[in-house]
């Protein structure tokens, strides 16, 4: 699943996202693997503490470096059961980071004439989006892009209790109709809210659109095109991590055990959050994608122009784009991001203007505001050492 801020507060934390930028081709992965003891590494003392002090299970990075050496980082253990040792650059779900491509895959067709952003949603979509104050006439593809259409966030019913539903198949539509039966959050364009809504939509208009699925397109112009080899579009019914990979874990409330959720119907996050990959492929997703490797000059420009997002993540000082958001670094300036939150694990990272770049996954959800903080400060360390 890929959680809002509104539904984290509710159960273990806040969702959403993290941030960077770059203008360099997608890093080779080098084989530099930092082990998590023994290191006077300033990252990997970062990663050691989220497992010491705030008791992720485990963590995995990848980082590069302003020489364009890249390093893949471990801590703490795969398998709270059998202490089984972290996979290098394992695979995980990075739940939200999936908005940035679906965003890509959107902004491509909007290259080749096929979409644009300032229509409304009903030309691809006629009848579609319907409820109490809200039409689709009256929302475009650049609100639902943006998180500026005012729709209310399907998530409210499926992420506040999770383990009844961690199974449950559910088509697209029902998680529309679920957001519906809400009625309209705010008035389009008025305001900035993190709803995965808009992004089933968002799949749903990519499908019309193209008459393909949208994990295919996802696999054809982006997965493919830049060869990352570790990133999939789960099949129907698929409920497991294909390749190496750490469990992931649930915490139902404090004090409890973590439950193992590891293996989950993705398809609740469907367009707003099913893939899954490794640090490493997502760092050369973001190279690729900053870097111009994958969209036109023109539609790059359009997905880095931002509005403010104050709540988009818990250091604050957000602003969003389509499908992309900034993040403030500690010595100064700001990288490009997303970030993803999903049952048992979340995903952070960034990349910045010169090329630095980081990604940390850990295998569970942070349990506070302060710990979800203490992920995006070791994003921010290993671009800032």
């Amino acid at each position: 699943m890929s959680f809002s801020r509104t539904t984290l507060a509710a159960t273990v934390t806040v969702s959403l996202l993290a941030a960077a930028v770059v203008t360099a081709s997608p890093p080779a992965v080098a084989d530099s693997n930092l082990a998590a003891s023994g290191s006077g590494d300033v990252v990997q003392q970062g990663l050691n503490r989220l497992v010491e002090d705030d008791k992720f299970p485990g963590v995995l990075a990848a980082v590069r470096d302003r020489d364009g050496r890249s390093r893949n980082y471990t801590a703490g253990v795969a398998d709270l059961k059998t202490q089984a040792k972290m996979p290098v650059d394992g695979q995980v779900r990075i739940a939200s980071n999936t908005k940035t491509f679906v965003a890509t895959v959107v902004l491509q067709l909007v290259g080749e004439g096929e979409v644009e952003l300032d229509q409304p949603i009903e030309k691809y979509l006629p009848g579609l989006v319907r409820g109490k104050g809200i039409d689709g006439h009256n929302i475009t593809v650049r609100q639902l892009l943006q998180h500026t259409s005012g729709l209310p966030d399907y998530d409210q019913d499926v992420a506040a209790d999770y383990l009844p539903v961690q199974h449950t198949y559910f088509e697209p539509r029902q998680l529309l109709d679920l957001a519906l039966a809400h009625g309209a959050a705010s008035a389009p364009g008025t305001e900035w809210s993190y709803s995965n809504t808009n992004y089933i939509i968002l799949g749903l208009m990519v499908q019309k659109v193209t008459g393909r699925p949208l994990g295919e397109e996802i696999t054809k112009r982006v997965i493919e095109r830049i060869g990352l080899e570790h990133t999939y579009w789960p099949a129907t019914g698929d409920q497991t991590i294909r390749e190496r990979h750490p469990k992931g874990y649930w915490l139902t409330e404090p004090g409890k055990p973590l439950v193992d959720v590891t293996e989950q119907e993705p398809s609740m996050a469907w367009a707003a959050g099913a893939l899954i990959s490794t640090p490493s492929d997502l760092n050369r997703f973001f190279a690729a994608l900053i870097g111009g490797k994958l969209l036109p000059p023109a539609q790059l420009d359009q997905m880095l122009t931002t509005v403010e997002a104050p709540d988009a993540g818990p250091r604050g000082a957000s602003r969003y784009g389509l499908g992309i958001q900034t993040f403030t670094l500690s010595c100064g300036g700001f990288a490009w991001s997303h970030g993803g939150d999903a049952p048992g694990y979340e995903t952070r990272n960034a990349i910045t203007p010169d090329g630095r770049q980081a990604t940390i996954a850990v295998t569970t959800l942070p349990p506070t505001l302060q710990t979800a903080t203490h992920v995006e400060d070791a994003v921010d360390t290993a671009l800032c050492q």
